[in-house]
């Protein structure tokens, strides 16, 4: 698989009936190893190991209706409340961020009701803040760790 844009990490492949598949440790289960899946589980330690977030508040690929339509979001980090407070929205590698994949996770969004937006394609990584009263959202450097988030949430 492609290199990616990530610090190195150890995930588990393997190989069962000539189709190769990685260990996804949210859903505690190996999935079929696609180029976005690539990107995903890439997404999924550097939340847990680089930016602190627990498993028990990060959940994978769950339907979501979305103008009467069922759609899946890639990530979300829920607050201990329950609320979700990280959206996340993976590409494959070959897939250019555009227009269209901010349009995507901002429709997601409008019901969902994030405070931060992460999109990537492994390659290139976008972090944004919710700006709810001017309709916007503002990009960042980084996406904020959990303990900083938690910390200003408790201000």
């Amino acid at each position: 698989m492609q290199k990616l844009n990530f610090p190195s990490f150890d995930l588990r492949l393997k190989n069962s009936e000539n189709k190769l598949a990685i260990f996804d440790v949210i859903r505690k289960k190996f999935v079929l190893l696609t180029p976005e899946e690539w990107v995903r589980q890439h997404v999924i330690h550097f939340l847990i190991i680089e930016k602190n977030y627990p498993t028990s508040l990060i959940s994978v690929e769950k339907v979501v209706k979305i103008n009467g339509m069922n759609k899946r979001y890639d990530i979300a980090i829920f607050k201990p409340n329950g609320t979700i407070d990280v959206l996340i929205e993976c590409k494959a590698p070959e897939v250019n961020i555009t227009q269209d994949t901010f349009d995507q996770i901002a429709r997601y969004n409008f019901q969902l009701r994030a405070n931060y937006l992460f999109v990537t394609n492994g390659l290139n990584h976008y972090y944004c803040q919710m700006d709810y009263d001017e309709m916007r959202y503002v990009f960042l450097k980084t996406l904020p760790s959990y303990q900083r988030i938690s910390n200003k949430e408790q201000q």
